[in-house]
């Protein structure tokens, strides 16, 4: 008598495998798509490359953006120089990977991976990415002559780790950012960001970021104003936000509505003054300023962002700096009085 033939089990083996690997291959495009929709980590979509013209260049995500961008911009505002935001950005690739992470060694937290129980504050302070840069700088300016030390013995003056030499591999990507996002590179720093069919958004937390980041004075003093879409509209007078309505959130600059311009309110205007750091100038405050846009532009739904006659749109291929189609306004190169800032509706 013949044996029965094997030829259901395979099948069914062969359905069983195939099963798992549709359900395993939904769950990947469902993990990326969320990643996608929320600018979380994945494929790197953020890119800063050398002003030198020596091919250096450095890949990140969104969010590694955002956080690198909120400790330059603290370090800036500090009054801080330039090697002391690249120390700051070493440590924080090599504590956290520029993620604001809730665990870490025995107590450690966030960026900088700062414990608690040694003094640096409570939890929710040190998962505040502007208060957790703000602690470390200032025991940075403690050190002396921590511009002049080595990086990896400058950060380790104030991390203490058990992992002293660590900190070396990462200068040259942090030194990279550093010279991008604190203004003295330009153009260097762009990111794809979301097409503007996907925006959704508004000034308000434009406004209350840019506060947040770089203090209160930069839309006090500078007089930031929302303007009508278009870009060639001239700005109408503003009305000031109070400090306490949700438009405002914390933001005190001054702000006028869409009906006072005619228009739909979404574009940020920040007139540029002098930067705090002393080596810096009109220029350089404008492009800090608008680097520090274009690596808010995921989590702040930003589409456009123009300064001294270059243009990042998002959606674009690699969204690139190109030459600004308004011929009004100055040349590539030439400083400008304003960073234009133009965010989904």
């Amino acid at each position: 008598m013949s044996e029965p033939s094997p030829t259901p089990v395979r099948r069914r083996g062969r359905l069983l495998r195939f099963g798992g690997a549709l359900v395993v291959l939904l769950a990947v495009a469902g993990y990326l798509g969320v990643q996608y929709l929320t600018g979380g980590v994945g494929a790197p979509r953020c890119k800063v490359v050398s002003g030198n013209g020596d091919g250096a260049s450095y890949e990140f995500t969104p969010e590694q953006a955002v956080n690198a961008a909120t400790i330059s911009a603290i370090g800036t505002s500090r009054g801080m120089p330039e090697r002391a935001v690249a120390i700051a950005l070493a440590t924080a690739l090599q504590e956290s990977g520029l993620r604001n992470i809730r665990h870490g060694d025995r107590d450690s937290l966030g960026l900088f991976q700062q414990r608690p129980s040694q003094g640096w504050g409570t939890r929710k302070q040190i998962m505040d990415p502007t208060y957790s840069a703000g602690i470390f700088y200032e025991h940075l300016a403690k050190v002396p002559g921590y511009s002049r030390l080595p990086l990896t013995v400058a950060a380790q003056r104030v991390q203490h780790s058990g992992f002293p030499q660590a900190y070396a591999k990462h200068e040259p990507d942090a030194t990279l950012l550093a010279a991008a996002l604190t203004g003295r590179a330009a153009a260097t720093l762009t990111c794809q960001g979301r097409p503007a069919a996907t925006l959704a958004g508004g000034p308000a937390p434009v406004r209350a970021a840019l506060a947040r980041d770089f203090g209160r004075d930069v839309l006090q003093e500078a007089g930031a104003t929302v303007d009508a879409e278009s870009s060639s509209a001239s700005s109408a007078p503003a009305s000031s936000a109070s400090p306490t309505s949700p438009a405002s959130s914390g933001a005190t600059g001054s702000t006028a509505s869409p009906a006072a311009t005619g228009g739909t309110g979404r574009t940020v205007t920040v007139p540029v003054r002098e930067g705090s750091d002393a080596g810096s100038g009109t220029l350089r405050r404008g492009w800090e300023l608008a680097h520090w846009a274009v690596a808010n532009s995921s989590a702040l739904h930003i589409d456009r962002v123009s300064y001294a006659g270059r243009e990042w749109t998002a959606g674009t291929s690699e969204g690139t700096w190109r030459t600004a189609d308004d011929k009004s306004g100055p040349g590539p190169g030439e400083a400008s009085e304003e960073v234009r800032i133009v965010t989904g509706q």
